[in-house]
């Protein structure tokens, strides 16, 4: 049974990392080795700190993640001396490395401060939030959106997009790929069903990724989120690799009455993607 520690031991121990009891499917207990687990509960710990709207405590992140209060204090130690984490009087918050991070991820995909400036500029021209989406090496991403962090509710925010399939991003830059790396994203990934719209077998994709390529646009009304519509353009191959996608949601009942608006706005802003910096 865990044991939690006073305020005067609220302190990273040394030793090895305590056990703690991992809940299925939140913490991954990983291989049997204490490094990779280790590894793989520190990660935990940051996704927690990072999708919070405020500071977190110690106590709150063991119960959401489902371990030991001793493991937070174990795997939080070295976070909070690389500065990923930062101690406030509410509890732990994003450190002052996380943002270099994010420029590094910029920087790595050959992107800079213009495809900020553009996507701000395609939420003016259509009043709807505005996402830069990548698939590279079998994982897709949003990279950027024009959403507040602060919107809990909205669907569709920055990492690991989950619901590929549903999303029109997703379907955008799964439609660009050839017909073997878009079947084993989607055997990998699977196809979850999150609203009686969305498209659940790989037959009924393969048509739409066709439909997609015919129409030059991929649109998702209400298959990720009933509430939401969303629509979206692949960009031309950049030669690094990286399959890039523009898009914009907005709320499904507003989507009929616009839709031609939002594919013309798509449209003008594909030529101002920043292109690969020099080498």
């Amino acid at each position: 049974m865990p044991v939690t520690p006073s305020p005067s031991t609220a302190t990273p121990s040394p030793g090895p990392p305590s056990p703690g009891v991992l809940s299925p499917g939140v913490l991954s207990p990983g291989p049997s080795s204490a490094g990779p687990q280790s590894v793989d509960r520190a990660l935990a710990v940051l996704d927690a700190v990072a999708d919070a709207d405020r500071p977190v405590g110690a106590k709150t992140l063991a119960r959401r993640l489902g371990c030991a209060l001793s493991t937070v204090y174990h795997v939080t130690g070295p976070l909070l001396a690389r500065g990923y984490l930062v101690r406030t009087g509410e509890g732990y918050a994003p450190g002052p490395r996380v943002p270099a991070l994010h420029r590094s991820h910029q920087r790595h995909h050959g992107l800079d401060a213009g495809t900020g400036a553009l996507l701000g500029r395609l939420r003016r021209a259509t009043g709807a939030e505005a996402y830069h989406t990548a698939y590279r090496d079998g994982l897709i991403t949003v990279v950027d959106t024009t959403a507040p962090v602060t919107d809990t509710a909205h669907p569709f925010t920055p990492g690991p997009e989950v619901r590929a399939h549903a999303t029109a991003h997703g379907k955008a830059l799964l439609a660009a790929l050839p017909r073997p790396l878009r079947r084993r994203y989607l055997a990998d990934h699977g196809m979850a069903r999150f609203t009686e719209r969305t498209i659940t077998s790989a037959e009924r994709f393969e048509a739409e990724a066709t439909r997609v390529r015919g129409q030059g646009f991929a649109v998702s009304v209400g298959e990720a989120d009933l509430a939401y519509t969303c629509l979206a353009v692949a960009l031309p191959e950049r030669g690094d690799g990286i399959v890039h996608a523009l898009s914009v949601s907005l709320p499904t009942a507003d989507f009929g009455r616009r839709q031609g608006e939002l594919r013309a706005a798509l449209a003008r802003a594909v030529p101002d993607f920043p292109a690969l910096p020099e080498s």
